[in-house]
């Protein structure tokens, strides 16, 4: 089994704003979707959300704030799964709950030296 990086993104600015109880239905997709891979014995890690804000390091020393405003997506979050293949982590990836809000999952093997 190989791991992989599934990298969760969207558009921060086409999520409508939620009530509360939508943004609870909208936990327990996520828990349901990454309880599901763990009960697969494909969880590797189920990861974190990321904050929006941050910093960007470059390679002349430069620091800027991050992410940069003008790239439309923003990471969302991340989560770590087993899989045979890259089609298998694919597959593991299709019922992310990102997906149901106009996002995309990055689907990443990770590369163990």
């Amino acid at each position: 089994m190989k791991d992989f990086l599934l990298v969760f993104r969207t558009d921060l600015k086409t999520i409508p704003k939620a009530s509360p109880e939508d943004m609870q239905a909208s936990v327990q997709k996520w828990m349901n979707w990454i309880s599901g891979i763990a009960a697969q014995s494909k969880l590797v890690d189920r990861g974190n959300r990321l904050v929006s804000t941050g910093k960007v390091l470059k390679s002349d020393g430069i620091i800027s704030d991050g992410p940069y405003t003008e790239i439309k997506e923003s990471i969302l979050g991340y989560s770590l799964v087993k899989a045979e293949s890259l089609e298998e982590a694919t597959e593991l990836a299709k019922g992310c709950p990102v997906l149901f809000i106009g996002g995309n999952v990055e689907i990443r093997e990770i590369n163990v030296l």
